[in-house]
Parts: structure tokens; C-alpha cells; sequence
């Protein structure tokens, strides 16, 4: 018997090769798997099962991972308003673990030898992939033709060619990948660091006009709610604000930040409900949590986010990190409103119930009614005491 090899498949060049070079060069069973962690529809997973069994695979599967990845990491990162550099709602980065972790537990189920990816040697993915695979499967051994071969795109395509798989392989301007979590775009301009994308590189066009003005609903900092509607599925809820915000063009930018492998890297995204979710988010939260909670939360959902970005997510310290996270949430509950308009947004105001700023103790630079002048002056002068010794005692520098 030929021994079994899952392959981490997309449908897409790199691992079209993999699944040929497998099957005839190696002499393995071939069982091909897609990951879905909410990116492909219905006809392209058909389409892409179609070209695995074209290629020779044993088995196709599709492995929808669609939840898990929200409950194990999406809302993890709302809760932490995480965004990469202040920039990038780690996208499709996030996505590769998750992916990762349904292909090497399909691998441990059919009693696989070996599992497979299509990744280069040039990316974050490879390590992603390597590392997700070596945690939960030491004993299964990891293939990457791709890598290993070093082989030119044009040199892949004749060797399909040669063993009779003929498709159209001609090469896009630009690599997406598009994800539940927002889109990245590669390719042309972010190769270089004096060029941003044209309009026609993003896959969801601006085709709104004027303004609208929409509601978001917040219950413990999870998205239940869009523009009156009300959600059981928080997955649901960021398709049904995708869908309303995506053709204002909104949540497009460049993220140029450090790679894992060490060099620096740019990549454009568009992102319209994930950053519409998170900015609403922080918003809510400035009203409802204290300056501590607030504070400690950015110092951890920083490392979170890095975590996750360096393939590091498997670490027991984001479960810790993600019990705090939670933990701040519980007041997080409100109603969120914002201004749609073309290519940018405006965060009109909040509703809640645990709003801070209704407060009997006072209105910001209008009233204070907690306290009288005399409390004041006092609680100035005892706050500037370690500043008057400091400055008394170095008058001479």
C-alpha cells in the first residue's frame, strides 16, 4: 500500500503542483484538504474539489473552520481592539493557524504519514505551517515541494503540462486572499516602498454614494446587532456589515511591518466590517471601562496580536491572555452609531447603559458637583509633592 500524505490545498498553482508531484514523484496517496476559515463560498470550494480530483487526489475534503476560528480568535481580538502597528486587523495571518490546525488533525484521523503545504520559502506561511504541524504531530513527517524544489512558476506549469493538466495558470497582477477577517492584496506596488495600490487592485470597488448612517449592537463586546438587526452568530453579523460597508470602500490601507523570517514586508488589505467592529469597539469601551482597564488591555493585546502574527497562538500564555481579555468585557454592552461615507467613516456616539460619562459626580469642564474647590486645591497640592522635593533637591542641574 502507498503510504498517505494530506496536503494543504487551495486550488491554486504552488499546490496544484504539490498534489501531481506527490502523487507520481513520491508515490503517495494524495488526500487533498481545504481549510475554510470563511473565505470561499460555496461554487469555488466546488470548483476547487473538482481540479483536486483532476489532479489525481485519493480524497478531497472541505474543512470548514469557520466558527472555531471566530470563537478561538476573532473575538479575542475585537476584545483587544487588535490591530498590527496600529494598522493591520491581522487578517489573513491570523487565519493560518487555524487552517493549519484542521489539516494536521485530518492528518492524525486517516493515519496520514506525512502532511503537506504549498508554501515558499519566502513568507510567513511556511513557518506558520511548520511550526502548527510540529506542535500537534511531531511524529508525522512535513513535505514542501514548493519550497524545497525552488522551482520557477514556469517550470511548475510544464510539469503539469507533462503529465496531461492543462488550465488556464496565467498569473494574476495580484495575490489575494480573502478571508472572513478582511482581504490582503500583494503584488506590483507593495514590492516596493514609493507606490501604493490603484484602485482597480481591490477586489470590492466603491460603488455607494452619499452617506449612511448604520448601528452596531455590542453585548459583552461580541457584534449581535447591524443597523437594527439583530444577529445569534456573530459570524453572520460581520458578513451582514461587510456586505453594507464594503462598496463605501472602507478599511483600505498599506501594512508594512517586520515578517517573521526577518525581512520587512508590505501588503495592502481591505477590511471594511472588521475595522468598522473594532474602532466601534474601542469607542464603547472608552466609555465603559476604567483608565486601568483600558490601559492593561493595550499592553496585552499588543503581545496578543504579536503572538499570533509570529505563529506563536499555540503559547498557554494566550489562553491567560484571553481570560483577561474576557474578563473586560462584561460592561462592554451598548450601541454604537457611525457615519458611512465614500472611502472613510465617522463615529457619531454611544448608547449605554454602563456609559461612565453619566455620572453623578460631574460634566467634564462644565460642573463639578462631587467635590468643592477647597477638595481641589488640596488634592493638587499632595499630586505635586514628589515633583517639588524632586525639583528642590536637583535645582543645581
Amino acid at each position: 500500500m502507498k503510504e498517505k500524505v494530506v496536503l494543504a490545498y487551495s486550488g491554486g498553482l504552488d499546490t496544484s503542483f504539490c498534489a501531481k508531484y506527490l502523487s507520481v514523484e513520491k508515490n503517495l496517496e494524495v488526500y487533498t484538504a481545504i481549510a475554510n476559515t470563511g473565505g470561499f463560498g460555496s461554487e469555488e470550494l466546488d470548483d476547487i474539489e473538482k481540479k483536486a480530483y483532476e489532479l489525481g487526489s485519493t480524497k478531497h475534503v472541505t474543512l470548514d473552520v469557520t466558527d472555531t476560528y471566530y470563537d478561538k480568535c476573532i473575538r479575542y481580538m475585537v476584545f483587544g481592539n487588535v490591530l498590527r502597528n496600529n494598522t493591520y486587523p491581522i487578517s489573513v495571518s491570523s487565519e493560518r493557524v487555524f487552517q493549519a490546525i484542521a489539516i494536521i488533525e485530518y492528518a492524525k484521523k486517516i493515519g496520514a504519514k506525512y502532511v503537506a503545504h504549498g508554501s515558499t520559502g519566502a513568507g510567513n506561511d511556511q513557518v506558520r505551517f511548520d511550526l502548527t504541524f510540529d506542535v500537534l504531530a511531531p511524529d508525522i513527517e512535513i513535505l514542501t515541494p514548493t519550497r524545497d524544489l525552488q522551482l520557477t512558476r514556469e517550470a511548475e506549469i510544464d510539469y503539469l503540462k507533462k503529465h496531461g493538466v492543462e488550465a488556464d495558470w496565467s498569473k494574476m497582477a495580484y495575490s489575494i486572499n480573502k478571508g472572513l477577517w478582511g482581504t490582503s492584496i500583494g503584488g506590483k506596488e507593495t514590492l516596493t516602498s514609493d507606490q501604493t495600490l490603484p484602485e482597480e487592485a481591490y477586489p470590492s470597488q466603491m460603488t455607494a454614494e452619499g452617506e449612511k448612517e448604520i448601528t452596531l449592537d455590542f453585548v459583552e463586546g461580541e457584534l449581535k446587532g447591524v443597523d437594527g438587526k439583530k444577529y445569534f452568530n456573530t459570524v453572520d453579523a460581520i458578513r451582514a456589515l461587510e456586505a453594507i460597508a464594503a462598496p463605501f470602500a472602507i478599511g483600505r490601507d498599506m501594512h508594512i511591518g517586520d515578517t517573521i523570517i526577518g525581512i520587512k514586508g508590505r501588503v495592502g488589505f481591505e477590511a471594511a466590517a472588521p475595522m468598522l467592529i473594532i474602532k466601534a469597539h474601542q469607542m464603547l469601551e472608552k466609555h465603559t471601562l476604567t483608565k486601568w482597564q483600558m490601559y492593561w488591555k493595550e499592553q496585552l493585546s499588543n503581545w496578543y496580536g504579536m503572538f499570533l502574527h509570529e505563529s506563536l497562538y499555540l503559547d498557554p500564555v494566550m489562553r491567560d491572555i484571553e481570560k483577561f481579555l474576557e474578563n473586560t468585557q462584561k460592561a462592554v454592552t451598548g450601541t454604537v452609531t457611525i457615519s458611512l461615507k465614500p472611502y472613510h467613516y465617522v463615529l457619531v456616539g454611544i448608547k449605554s447603559e454602563n456609559d461612565l460619562m453619566k455620572s453623578d459626580f460631574g460634566e467634564y469642564g462644565e460642573m463639578n458637583k462631587a467635590w468643592t474647590s477647597e477638595d481641589v486645591k488640596g488634592f493638587t497640592k499632595i499630586l505635586g509633592t514628589s515633583l517639588k522635593i524632586y525639583n528642590s533637591v536637583n535645582k543645581k542641574f
